[in-house]
């Protein structure tokens, strides 16, 4: 068995493909559609690899794409094609919206605590700190300051407490004697 036959076969049916890629190609300039390689494969019924191994085709497909619509042509425009722009560009309007918001409130705030610096009506930041920190000092020294006077009393009602057990103590074994 030869294997021409299987040759011959192949080059035909590669043949084939080529003509009706040529032929998608040249019914997409006529109607002005956009022309894209998975575009053409598709309407060819070729595999877009198809176009890609025969580097002529592929040429041939971008210069076709590159090229502007033929005289005399217009998009057809409706209201339903038109619809999902419309819905995306409301979105993204709205996201930019918050978006500008968010950017103006935070250079607000930063523009005002620049301003409040640099006037000197604010005391800086580094004092801010340090006078939050001398409060809470001085409240905890005050806390300490009371316990040895807390202790002191506690210490005295201990004493009390012992001398009058000592006392009752003493007191019931004297009359036990």
């Amino acid at each position: 068995m030869t294997a021409a036959p299987m040759i011959e076969g192949k080059r035909a049916d590669s043949a084939r493909r080529r003509a009706r890629v040529l032929k998608a190609i040249d019914a997409a300039l006529r109607s002005g559609e956009d022309i894209t390689v998975s575009g053409l494969a598709r309407a060819a019924r070729v595999d877009r690899t198809f176009l890609y191994r025969h580097r002529d085709l592929l040429e041939h497909v971008h210069n076709a794409a590159a090229s502007p619509p033929p005289e005399g042509w217009q998009a057809t425009v409706t209201r339903a094609s038109l619809q999902p722009d419309l819905a995306n560009a409301l979105e993204r309007n709205t996201w930019l919206t918050q978006r500008v918001r968010q950017l103006e409130r935070r250079l607000s705030e930063s523009l005002g605590d620049s301003a409040w610096a640099d006037s000197g009506l604010g005391a800086p930041t580094d004092v801010d700190q340090l006078q939050r920190r001398i409060a809470m000092l001085e409240q905890e020294l005050a806390e300490v300051r009371d316990q040895p006077d807390e202790r002191a009393e506690e210490l005295a009602a201990a004493r009390g407490a012992n001398r009058g057990l000592t006392r009752a103590l003493n007191a019931d074994t004297s009359n036990r004697t």
